[in-house]
Order: C-alpha cells, then structure tokens, then sequence
C-alpha cells in the first residue's frame, strides 16, 4: 500500500518507520513536498515517520493512535467494518440535539458503553446526537478539545472501530450523530504537526497562541488537511453533521475562506453519498453570513448555535449579570423576546462586555429559524462554571421545567445537554489527564487564577484529580426518582409534541409574536395556533392571552383563558394551548 506525507520540514530525507523496518520515502514528482514509499501492511500495523534522520513521529493523518498522541500510528482500513443498518440520514429541519460527551455518559466512558444508552434517547425523542471532540488527547479524560491528531479516535473511548460500531447502534434507533471537530487551534501537547510543516502561523494570535495556518505560505496543504479530515468523518463514519468550534478564532484572509471552502466540499460529498449533511458553527459573531448561503454571498453553513438566546434565557432563571450576562441582565425577558423574533440580541447593538456595538442584523424573512440552535445549557456554559454547576443546582423544577417549554417549543432547533431531561445534579466540571507534570500544574493554577481574578474565594476543583471526572459522570439513579422523573416525563411530552405539531417546526421567524411583562415576570409567544406561556415569578400570573383554546401540555394544572382572555398561570409554571 501506499505511504504518504507532507513535509516541507524535511530536508534532504524522510524515512518510513513500519512495524521496527525502515524504508526510504521517495519525494513525489508532482506534489511539492510530500514523500512516498509502497510497502506491503496489515490492518493494525503500526508505523511513523523520520525526518532527517530525526525521532519517529506519528502520521499527521494517523487514523488511530493506539498507544497515544506521543506513540506510532496504526494502519486502518475502512473496508474491513460490515455495517449492520442503512442510513439515508436526517436533516436539520424537525431536529431535536442531544449533545453528549462520551466519557461521562457512563462511568465505563466508552463509545460501547454510550451505545448501550441509545434507546433512551430514541425514547425520549431526540434525533441527533452530537458528540463531544473524539480526537487523541493526552491520558485518559478530558473535554476532548485538546486534540492533537485529527482524523483519529481516542484511543480510551474505544478507537475507530467503536465508532462506528457506535454510529450504526445509533443508526439502528433511528438516531442521526454530528461531531464536534476543532479546527482553530491543536492541543499543546502531543502536537507534532510543527514538525512537518507550517501547520501554524504567527502571522495571526488567538488565546490558544500561533493561529492555525489558513492563509500564510504554505496554508493550500493545511487546509487541505483540515477539509480532509472533515470529510473522512462523514464519509467512513456516516456521521450526518459536524459541529465546528469557535469559527470566529479562524483567521483567515484569504478571498475564498476555509470555512466557504469547507462548506461547499461538504454540499459536494452530501450529492455523492445521496444523503442531507450539514455543518453547525459555534460563532460569537452574530453574523448572520455564516447561514446565508454562498450564492446569496455568504459563507454556507446550514446552521449556528445561538448564544445570545441562551444568555437572554439564563439571566431571566438565575438573576446573574456577571461577564457576558451584563448585557442581558437589565431586561431579560425583553432579551428573550428579541431573540425569538430576530435572532440575535446582538445586531448592531451596544455591547456592554465588549464596550462597543456588536452583530448585525437578521432577515428574519429570508432566515429559517432552524438554521439556529437554542439551547438552555450546553458544555461550555456549565463546564466554564467554577464548579460546574448545572442549572439544576439552583432552580427549582418549575423554572427548569419552564427552560424547557422555551427551548422545546421555540423557534429554534433545541439541544439538550446529556442529563438535562431529568433535571440531573452532577455537575460537569472542567478536568484534564495531562501526562506532562509541567502542562498539568499550569493547567490547574491557570484555572485557579482565572477564578481568583474574577473574585471567586472557593477551592476550584482539581482538573487532574481524577475524581473531578468522576462527579462529571451522570448519575441514571436519579431519573426514577421525583422530581426527576417528572422532570423526564415533561421533556418527553414536549418533545412529542413538538414531533406531532407542524406549528413547531415553522421556520418563519416572522410569524413569531412574542409578548412579556419584565416586572410580572411572564413571557407569551405564539406560533401558528398554539400559544405557550411561561411565568418565571414565584406567584401566579393573570396573562392577557385571548379567549379559548384547549391545554396541550402543562407544568402545573391550569385551565384555557375564560371569557376575559386572562390566563391564569400558577407560579413557576408554564403551558402551551392550541386554539379552537
């Protein structure tokens, strides 16, 4: 078979490392700076690369790396897994997301021991699952977004052959599975990309250091890696979308962009394989050209998650004004109701947390809503928390109950944090396994200081202590147990009433009308012939919502609006009513 690699690095030799024999590479003829030898190879086979005469090093295309970031490569043949079940894969429109992060689903953190699970989400309604990164990263646990080798999968969570034993379980349920995949920045251990070529650049910064090379000399075979890796996982895996960190940290000058580049390639594979595939970006831009399509001048991808709903949503549960939440704070509701109107909070408004005006604005006709997630918790607002706290930890089963009603029968695509549909207690702290001592002490007292600096006197849980992880992992005891299972049940009936009403699954931000009281603290929405209505306050609510209807789904025992309109809400409660 044959071996290859990029690199510019070498300078008079590359020499293949295959199973404890060496073989000279030869330069290719027509690819500037990539090396070639044949050589026969079994599945399995381990084998790296030296440059001069230098240590062998992993394939920066390494498909598995058995041993770890630091070891040698393992060949992978993508032929020899028979898939059990057809897929003709799902799109956006009607989803409903579950993000999960396989080590602390289960307390086993495998793929094997998450597949296990699936019916439950089947059960539950879900559609997608999107998992957190599963490229190596140093040790055993971690968030996943350190990764080093970017076409492979971790090795402790099961390697290549778990996940596609996980796809097809998912498969099996009806289940479609999207990948969060970090292009903007490579883990600060095991990296030995450097080594071969100009993979980074000081061209550009970001807070992680050197900028991934997307347009400095060199950048066409670095973002030709990147595109790869993107469709190796949608194509050998049959993953139906990949979820892309941070895009705002892609710097990127180049008139054609990576990200327009990478849109266009994945619309491309989409024809090939005859089956929907999309690409979700986490932006803090507010852009509203990262969905619009390329035609219509802007980058192309399907869909983004939508910060600003979130922020708007948690300072209206919580009261919290702190960081990025001050420019929410001052009037949340009315945050929540632009939000489900526009899209944005954030369109070229004033950003206090910034200290400028931010975003730009929406057409909102033109822009189907499901091009936008909302969610109520994500891994980054929990994990990013001092002690990780989920919602849960400080609000009652009403208002967590009312987080739901809003995420579930809003405009948006919703997403669920895995454990969130039972309302669960584990916290998801932040927690690494670095094998270097040196990386580790910075890691825990950078986390230490980052706090401090923000006034938190607390201990900071120990990122390296390995019962950090453990508190992460979910605990399923609890969802048989109130107000847990009442919690589970409420999910479920808003997540099939979102499958069984076509008004739910609108795309028109335009038709959305919104009403609210800040100081009453209710908020009202309507969409198409169903109302919901949502009281935050602590006492019962009389909302002028409208003569009749009929209840479709409540918290708490309510009855349709009399004669007067007024529906009287009891605290901490929430409904959604159909007219007629």
């Amino acid at each position: 078979m044959l071996f290859e690699v990029w690199a510019p690095q070498a300078e008079e030799q590359v020499t293949l490392w295959l199973e404890g024999a060496e073989r000279p590479m030869a330069r290719d003829a027509e690819r500037r700076d990539w090396w070639t030898a044949e050589a026969e190879a079994d599945d399995g086979a381990r084998y790296g690369f030296s440059l001069d005469g230098g240590p062998v090093l992993p394939d920066p295309r390494s498909r598995r790396q058995p041993d770890g970031p630091d070891g040698p490569s393992a060949l992978v043949r993508q032929d020899t897994y028979v898939w059990r079940h057809t897929w003709n894969g799902k799109g956006l429109r009607g989803a409903v997301l579950y993000e999960l992060h396989i080590g602390t689903y289960t307390p086993a953190g495998t793929l094997d021991a998450a597949a296990e699970r699936l019916g439950e989400l089947a059960e539950l309604g879900i559609t997608h699952i999107e998992l957190m990164p599963l490229c190596p990263f140093p040790g055993v646990h971690g968030w996943g977004y350190e990764g080093v080798s970017l076409w492979a999968v971790h090795e402790p969570y099961g390697g290549p052959e778990a996940l596609k034993r996980f796809v097809d379980a998912a498969h099996s349920h009806g289940l479609g599975v999207v990948l969060d995949v970090v292009h903007n920045h490579f883990g600060p251990s095991g990296n030995y990309l450097p080594a071969f070529g100009p993979y980074l650049t000081d061209t550009h910064t970001t807070p992680w250091g050197s900028a991934v090379n997307l347009d400095a000399p060199g950048s066409d075979e670095v973002r030709a890696f990147l595109l790869g890796s993107a469709l190796a996982w949608l194509r050998d895996y049959r993953l139906d979308g990949l979820r892309l960190d941070a895009v705002h940290a892609l710097v990127d000058h180049r008139a054609l962009t990576f990200l327009e580049e990478l849109a266009a390639a994945v619309d491309g594979l989409s024809a090939e394989v005859g089956r929907p595939l999309f690409l979700i970006a986490e932006s803090d831009l507010c852009d509203p050209r990262t969905t619009t399509p390329r035609d219509a001048g802007g980058i192309g991808l399907h869909a983004q998650w939508n910060d600003d709903f979130h922020h708007g949503l948690h300072t209206a549960l919580t009261g919290e004004s702190q960081g990025y939440y001050a420019d929410f704070a001052a009037a949340p509701l009315a945050a929540v109701a632009r939000t489900l109107t526009h899209g944005f909070f954030h369109d070229g408004t004033y950003s206090s947390f910034r200290g400028r005006t931010h975003g730009r604005a929406l057409d909102v006709a033109a822009t189907p809503a499901h091009r936008f997630l909302g969610y109520a918790q994500t891994h980054d607002q929990i994990g990013n928390r001092a002690l990780g706290d989920r919602l849960s930890a400080s609000l009652s089963p009403g208002m967590l109950a009312c987080a739901a009603a809003l995420v579930l029968t809003g405009p948006f695509t919703p997403m669920l944090f895995m454990g969130e549909e039972w309302g669960a207690r584990t916290p998801w702290q932040f927690f690494t396994d670095h094998t270097d001592p040196e990386l580790a002490e910075a890691v825990r007292n950078g986390r230490r200081r980052e706090f401090g600096e923000h006034g938190w006197e607390e201990e900071i849980p120990d990122p390296q202590d390995p019962a950090t992880r453990d508190r992460s992992c979910l605990n399923r005891a609890e969802r048989d147990r109130d107000p847990h299972a009442r919690l589970l049940a409420w999910h479920r009936e808003l997540i099939a009433l979102r499958h069984a009403q076509s008004d739910l699954a609108d795309p028109d931000l335009a038709a959305v009308k919104v009403a609210f009281d800040e100081q009453a603290r209710w908020l009202a929405y309507r969409r198409g012939d169903l109302r919901v209505a949502i009281n935050l306050s602590k006492e019962p609510a009389a909302i002028p919502l409208g003569g009749g209807g009929r209840v479709l789904a409540a918290w708490e025992s309510v009855e349709p609006p009399g004669g007067d309109g007024m529906l009287h809400l009891p605290a901490e409660s929430c409904v959604v009513l159909a007219d007629g």
